[in-house]
């Protein structure tokens, strides 16, 4: 029979995890968990799917008679369950800040309760998206289709919620509900991007779009493409500056195609088209258009990146 040095194993992991705490100044004594589950937001997720678009993603057996019943019902324990991980940031947070122990049931309670009240909000935002991917897309036949099939869609639901917490002051919370789509589709969005409304990603895999990149109004990304930084600015001791606008900024109506690489605080004028697999880092004006130089000639005449 097959033995294994599991004390032996045990006792080397047990001294990692101590050496670890240590050296990032973790206090080992606090016994609990000090973050966010994973498991537990991909549940809440789930059901708050099912309150934002009850007779699509709610429950099978589902009746239209019983609906707010149900929303009612399901509200409340996604929004009981969020509380507890939303306090267990915040007291995370102030850990970190040096201020263990500092009460946070009452700032949590509040942040709750404003996300709550934008659910509406979120929820319209999410049928112009839908509508801009039916819109966007002959293979579409239905919206029902585009909201139960399309991987760009599903990113959505999640950056739409995961912004408003991040916007709230929780961007642990909002990280992991974006990297959980990001898990199931192949599209990173951060939660801190600004994107307004009617926005459509098709085919979706390989979308990369980064923290501070701000997204105007019926935007419309093919696969593989980037709005990403073009450099990483450091402070006097080496460390990388955190926060600093660094991703594109797209205005209203503008098409990039797939594979297009854009980089650095630019701007992409309304209305401008990106051609496939461009690599960009400077301004395009209003109405601009964009192509590889070896196909440049013919690309426009007919119409590119036809899906």
């Amino acid at each position: 029979m097959a033995t294994f040095d599991i004390t032996g194993v045990v006792q080397a992991l047990h001294d990692a995890r101590h050496n670890w705490r240590q050296t990032q100044s973790r206090n080992s004594e606090a016994g609990n968990r000090e973050f966010p589950s994973r498991d537990a937001l991909s549940s809440i997720i789930d059901c708050l799917k099912g309150v934002l678009f009850p007779m699509r993603l709610g429950p099978p057996d589902l009746r239209q008679e019983s609906e707010d019943f149900h929303v009612a019902h399901a509200l409340d324990a996604a929004l009981h369950a969020l509380l507890h991980q939303v306090k267990r940031e915040l007291a995370y947070n102030a850990n970190l800040r040096g201020e263990a122990g500092r009460p946070v049931q009452e700032e949590a309670l509040i942040a709750v309760r404003s996300f709550a009240a934008a659910l509406p909000a979120i929820r319209t935002l999410l049928d112009s998206d839908v509508l801009a991917a039916y819109q966007g897309d002959p293979a579409a036949r239905s919206v029902d289709e585009v909201l139960l099939c399309y991987p760009g869609v599903l990113a959505m639901i999640h950056y739409r919620i995961a912004h408003h917490l991040y916007g709230l002051g929780l961007p642990l919370l909002a990280r992991i509900i974006s990297e959980l789509a990001h898990s199931a589709t192949g599209i990173d969005i951060h939660p801190g991007a600004t994107i307004g409304a009617g926005f459509f990603i098709d085919h979706g895999t390989g979308v990369v779009i980064g923290e501070t990149a701000v997204i105007g109004e019926r935007v419309r990304v093919y696969q593989a493409v980037t709005l990403g930084a073009k450099r990483f600015p450091t402070d006097a001791e080496g460390h990388l500056q955190k926060g600093l606008p660094r991703h594109p900024v797209v205005e209203d109506d503008v098409v990039i195609y797939a594979g297009a690489t854009i980089l650095g605080r630019i701007t992409l004028g309304k209305g401008a088209v990106i051609g496939g697999n461009v690599w960009l880092t400077h301004d395009v004006p209003a109405g601009g258009r964009v192509a590889q130089a070896e196909s440049r000639e013919g690309a426009f005449a007919n119409g590119i990146g036809a899906a």
